[in-house]
């Protein structure tokens, strides 16, 4: 508990004390008692009570997060030029009075929603934007009393700057900014643009009034029914050309999978047609260079022909049959000259 509230309870205690005496002395008076040196002691609480509400009246505890505007009865302008700081302070009591002022950070929001702003209900801003489209906007305006400047606010607007500078300003100002910017760029490629804007506009005329805007948040775009109707439907439509678009594609792909396992096929039978070509030509050129050699080998020997057909037959054969009209594949021997003339039976040679 600080001194001004120790002062605030004893006043009240003494006041309670002084009352009490004096409504004690009264009945005791009334009664024919003896009230002699009890009334010096109700004289003395009073005059205690008196004081201590004078100096109780007088002492002013501000806390770091406040500033104060004495308002004085003694001073010509009717105030005091400097706002008082944090902490203790004395001023003439029941002449001036002290009127605080919050230096701390707060809030104003302005919502769609019926519970999020400082205004229930649907407190969003309707702005129209270049192409004539209503949109709604939900923002938030953090900012602070300059310190340095509480008593032109206090002059300015007193309690009412929020209500009559800042909703306003931010309304007007939000309002100036949307109509600068087509609806499809508020919501996509200019959004961040539009936001700084703001609050470069609203930095400047709340520090012409004594305020300082710490941040501003633009919270929510809503479209009016029909405009999200229309780019419900034309998402809708996007993405079913998004979608046909890859049919199409899908479809490319396979076509040309196909072409190329064709390509493929035909490449390998041309190439294996090749191959077997090229096989025939060099079987076709060794046979022809062996018919060469054969020939040139017979050229000169022409008895291996024979020797060959001789080493190729079986073996097992001892004779052969050849029809009366067939050449002999090689030359027998002279039977005059081998075989003895036949001899009849019984004849002597």
């Amino acid at each position: 508990m600080n001194i001004a509230g120790l002062l605030q309870g004893l006043v009240a205690l003494l006041w309670l004390l002084a009352i009490g005496g004096g409504v004690f002395l009264a009945l005791r008076a009334s009664r024919g008692q003896r009230v002699k040196g009890m009334s010096t002691v109700v004289i003395v609480g009073f005059a205690l009570a008196i004081l201590v509400t004078a100096v109780s009246a007088g002492l002013v505890l501000l806390q770091p997060e406040e500033r104060g505007v004495v308002i004085s009865a003694v001073r010509p302008e009717g105030y005091r030029q400097q706002a008082l700081g944090p902490g203790l302070h004395w001023v003439i009591p029941f002449a001036e009075n002290v009127i605080t002022y919050p230096i701390k950070k707060q809030t104003y929001t302005m919502s769609i929603a019926v519970q999020e702003g400082q205004i229930q209900g649907d407190d969003s801003i309707a702005a129209r934007t270049l192409d004539g489209q209503e949109i709604f906007v939900d923002a938030s305006v953090i900012y602070s009393i300059n310190p340095d400047e509480v008593v032109e606010v206090h002059i300015a607007w007193q309690t009412r700057y929020q209500d009559d500078l800042v909703r306003p300003l931010a309304r007007g100002v939000i309002r100036d900014a949307v109509s600068q910017y087509r609806v499809d760029e508020v919501v996509s490629t200019k959004r961040f643009e539009m936001a700084q804007r703001i609050n470069d506009n609203m930095r400047t005329r709340l520090n012409e009034n004594g305020l300082v805007l710490m941040e501003f948040v633009l919270r929510n775009i809503t479209f009016s029914p029909e405009y999200a109707a229309s780019v419900e439907q034309k998402q809708i439509a996007e993405q079913l050309a998004q979608q046909a678009k890859f049919v199409v594609e899908q479809r490319k792909q396979e076509a040309e999978q196909a072409r190329q396992v064709a390509q493929g096929a035909a490449d390998s039978s041309v190439i294996k047609a090749q191959g077997d070509a090229q096989a025939r030509i060099v079987q076709a050129e060794a046979e022809a260079q062996a018919l060469e050699l054969i020939a040139a080998a017979l050229k000169d020997k022409p008895d291996l022909l024979t020797y060959q057909y001789i080493t190729k037959l079986a073996p097992e054969i001892q004779v052969m049959l050849l029809p009366n009209n067939s050449p002999f594949i090689f030359p027998f021997p002279d039977v005059t000259s081998t075989l003895a003339t036949p001899v009849a039976p019984g004849v002597q040679p």
